[in-house]
């Protein structure tokens, strides 16, 4: 495929934060990073509802706190059907990540993720998805 050279007009603040993306990503340059942005937005976008998708459903929270991991334990036990794996990692004295394989319609999956991380006391989530077919 051919690259096509192109000029950009960003603000300021869009340029720094373009910049910190280069930069924290490690990018080679502000190209890829714009090249990146622009597929993550594709696949975001490309994705429809009922379309089957698998990924992985990020969580970061205290551990300490048992009810959060009861929690979570009840809501993969409620979509078994979605829930591939999951691996629980102890980062240090309080801290753990749990990272969870989903697969299923795009809805389903996202519905999931966005109950996970509406449970009080989760500290931090993302969820990664890309389309099956």
């Amino acid at each position: 495929m051919a690259v096509k050279r192109f000029g950009v007009s960003l603000e300021e603040d869009l340029l720094s934060e373009l910049d910190s993306i280069v930069k924290e990503e490690r990018f080679p340059n502000r190209s890829q990073a714009l090249r990146y942005l622009i597929n993550q937005h594709k696949t975001d976008k490309g994705i429809e509802d009922n379309q089957k998708v698998t990924g992985a459903i990020v969580l970061v929270y205290d551990h300490r706190i048992l009810r959060l991991h009861s929690e979570t334990a009840a809501m993969k036990h409620e979509y078994n059907c979605m829930v591939l794996s999951s691996q629980h990692i102890h980062l240090d004295e309080k801290n753990c990540i749990e990272t969870i394989a989903v697969r299923g319609t795009a809805n389903k999956v996202i519905k999931l993720s966005n109950k996970l991380l509406a449970i009080k006391g989760i500290r931090h989530g993302n969820i990664v998805i890309s389309a099956i077919e």
